[in-house]
């Protein structure tokens, strides 16, 4: 018990801390295209090699009429359910607004208003509106309301049908009637050949049975399933496990059930899959628990690790020594949640194994938070000397190179990070932690070693966010310390090139400009260039075929509001990887969810800010960068002689252009004011009797929002960096820094900016107004 303790120890809370958990579902096939290639095999053995003998001939020329036969019906088949979607979609596109209001408030007045227009029309109309009914009812755990209202949308159109009939099913099962789901799921596939629920309603109709206690059945589904994408879902292993349980082969069932709890410790599974194993007489071991445990500590889900973590201590099988690890496991976890002092860590046991070392790191903590210098560096080196692998000296020594990088010592800050970097080359922290030791080194002057670990870093780290930094700065060492222009130019063009809208990128031009006036020798550039990583154009297009029948599909989804399966919709196309992207951000947008659009092109996985913007279709930049509220942003930005683009893509970063954003500190609307900001502005405005709930209209926000834009860059001279950073830190911060450094120019000024988050904060919005400017020139 004692090995299997520190096994999960070193290789899951310790080695996994810092990794994130994958999420999501495995990609499914699309079933169109499975059923395509079965087609064409089907095809290639209806037409053998065709000998001398006529028969063959005549037989073949049959068999290829036949075929054509066959394709044209199935064309228009095709055609016909696109041109019936369509129509669905017209006859209910009044409908959208009022499902979408549903859909948000679920107010008594908005389910009002959808079922008088699905009692008011007829056929595809009112399917639609019921729909939006069910979705809403399920929404609101309404189940039995909800499962009527998909029958009613099936009975009204068949449009929709198999989103009546999958979601029907959820409904029916949610309350408690399986029989009903049964009815709704048999032969799916066959009914619903298209549908991107192919492949998860058969898990359904298994958990149905299993509903009614029939593992028989439920194992009927399932195993044919054993080896496809789908079974890699937790609700697939889930079910199989059920099955297998209730058919008492728990031999079986048990280790289903317990890589669910150790491995999807966040999933409804896992709470259900200890259940089941305790019934069983299986319990979870204090060893799979602990893994349980860990997992939820590296999903930042400490409440619930401390719990878990507290509870395996009552394990009777456990010795002294393993309560004792736990103990300072549990500590861990309320360092996290600000819980601990030093008083609790003292009092923590002694042990001789990993755990020691995170005691001495809970220690350092400690003593960083009471700014004690001299004990935080001997419990540094307490770690590095006796646990010199032990990820909690990792932890430590990136904390401690934070630390004297908030305090502007920058000798401190290099030693920890470089020696993170030497003892863990392949940590998380690594590319960030060498980045901070090179420009370190280049604010301390240290040009020579600034240079080195900056060529470094784009050899060893290429592939980090670090990457283009490192190149700027590498460059400006070339061109204002060894005079090496040509050199300096090799580097802006590759950083201009690889990554061609970065805010690093930008400054890289500005200097190439400067350079070419000039006449200068070009050297062969320096081997660290190789590495700098090869831009890939993707295969994009600005032509969404409108007859693709799952774009029609969601085009009608957005009207029945089931915006959560528009993009699935989309994606089940074949050709959704040149046009998906920008199909699934126009439907948000069609009914004003710029925000909506803004997020699905963000998750798009198209790297923007890499591609020059000739090489990516105006109409995904648009939704990118979108302009709502345009008349009203304008003439608020240029009544206090603001610069339009800036204040969009402040907008951009603060609420992603959602008038209704609430923050946790209560900061409201487009440019996110805090409700005495609005006041003091309102006040100045000569706005009257202003409610802080004004703030949610985008006028007045905008209104409001600029005067105090303009009073932070009045407060910084005029300064754009200094005033963004101090709009999302604060002017104290920010006039600590304007005086901790000889700063050369503002790029060192931002680079030095010690939050991550602030820094990032000036660069996107710098980087977005020049977008904003070259997309949408002024005219």
């Amino acid at each position: 018990m004692r090995r299997l303790l520190q096994i999960a120890g070193a290789c899951t809370l310790a080695g996994l801390m810092a990794a994130p958990l994958a999420v999501g579902a495995a990609p499914q096939k699309k079933p169109h295209a499975v059923a395509g290639k079965k087609k064409a095999a089907k095809a290639a053995t209806k037409h053998p090699a065709v000998g001398k003998g006529g028969k063959s001939t005549r037989a073949s020329r049959a068999a290829a009429a036949k075929e054509s036969k066959a394709s044209k019906a199935e064309r228009a088949a095709a055609e016909a359910r696109i041109l019936k979607l369509s129509n669905a979609f017209v006859a209910s596109a009044q409908l959208r607004p009022m499902a979408q209001q549903l859909a948000s408030t679920r107010s008594a007045t908005a389910y009002s208003a959808v079922s008088s227009y699905a009692q008011a029309h007829p056929g595809a109309g009112a399917a639609t509106a019921y729909l939006a009914l069910g979705h809403a009812y399920m929404l609101d755990r309404r189940y039995p309301e909800a499962e009527d209202s998909y029958r009613q949308a099936t009975r009204r159109d068949d449009s929709l049908s198999d989103y009546a009939d999958y979601l029907g099913a959820q409904a029916a099962l949610q309350a408690n009637r399986a029989t009903d789901a049964y009815e709704l799921l048999a032969r799916f596939g066959d009914r619903h050949p298209g549908s991107i629920f192919v492949a998860s309603a058969p898990i359904l109709l298994a958990s149905a049975y299993l509903q009614q206690n029939d593992g028989t059945g439920a194992l009927t589904v399932l195993e044919p399933m054993v080896g496809t994408a789908a079974a890699d879902h937790v609700d697939f292993q889930y079910a199989l496990a059920r099955a297998y349980q209730l058919q008492g082969n728990t031999a079986k069932a048990a280790p289903l059930f317990r890589r669910i709890f150790e491995t999807q410790p966040l999933t409804n599974e896992a709470a259900q899959s200890r259940t089941q194993l305790q019934a069983m007489g299986m319990p979870a071991s204090a060893a799979a628990r602990k893994v349980h445990a860990d997992q939820l500590f590296n999903s930042k889900h400490y409440s619930e690790a401390s719990a878990e973590y507290n509870a395996i201590k009552n394990d009777p099988s456990l010795g002294q020594a393993d309560r004792d690890a736990l103990e300072i496991y549990m500590a861990v976890c309320n360092l996290k949640l600000k819980h601990l002092s030093r008083r609790d860590v003292e009092k923590l046991p002694v042990t001789n194994d990993d755990s020691a070392a995170l005691k001495l790191y809970l220690l350092a903590e400690i003593s960083r938070t009471e700014k004690n210098r001299v004990e935080h560096d001997g419990l540094i080196a307490q770690l590095v000397d006796r646990y010199p692998s032990s990820r909690w000296t990792e932890e430590a020594l990136y904390s401690g190179g934070n630390m004297y990088l908030l305090t502007h010592d920058a000798e401190q800050a290099i030693y920890h990070y470089k020696l993170l970097v030497e003892k863990f080359p392949n940590s998380v922290y690594a590319p960030s932690a060498h980045w901070r030791a090179a420009w370190m080194n280049y604010r301390l002057r240290r040009y020579a070693e600034a240079a080195r670990l900056m060529d470094e870093q784009v050899v060893r780290y290429g592939a980090g966010i670090e990457a283009p930094s490192a190149l700027y700065w590498r460059g400006r060492i070339f061109e204002d310390e060894e005079h090496d222009f040509g050199q300096a130019m090799n580097y802006y063009r590759s950083l201009a090139a690889a990554y061609t809208n970065f805010y690093y990128a930008n400054l890289a031009r500005q200097r190439l400009t400067v350079l070419k006036t000039q006449s200068r020798a070009e050297p062969a550039p320096a081997p660290a260039l190789a590495y700098v990583r090869k831009l890939t154009i993707p295969p994009l297009t600005n032509s969404v075929p409108e007859d693709d029948p799952h774009v029609v599909k969601a085009k009608l989804l957005a009207n029945a509001a089931l915006n959560e399966y528009i993009g699935p919709e989309i994606q089940a196309s074949p050709g959704a990887g040149e046009w998906g992207a920008l199909a699934q951000a126009q439907i948000y947008a069609s009914y004003g969810e710029h925000t909506r659009a803004l997020q699905s092109m963000k998750k798009s996985g198209i790297s923007f800010f890499s591609l020059p913007t000739s090489e990516v279709p105006m109409e995904y930049w648009r939704l990118m960068f979108p302009q709502p509220y345009w008349g009203e942003l304008v003439a608020s930005a240029e009544s206090n002689g603001l610069d339009p683009y800036l204040v969009a893509a402040l907008i951009r970063q603060e609420s992603e252009f959602n008038p209704g954003a609430v923050s946790p500190a209560h900061a409201y609307g487009l440019m996110q004011l805090l409700g005495s900001v609005g006041k003091e502005n309102a006040k100045k405005e000569g706005l009257k009797h202003f409610q802080t709930v004004q703030l949610l209209e985008p006028g007045v926000n905008l209104r409001l929002g600029t005067r105090n834009l303009k009073a932070v860059l009045d407060r910084f001279g005029g300064q754009t960096e200094y005033a963004l950073a101090a709009y999302n830190a604060g002017d104290v911060p920010v006039r600590q820094w304007m005086a901790a450094g000889d700063y050369k120019d503002m790029a060192e000024f931002v680079e030095s900016i010690p939050y991550t988050e602030t820094r990032e904060y000036v660069q996107a919005i710098v980087r977005n107004r020049e977008l904003y400017r070259t997309l949408y020139p002024a005219r």
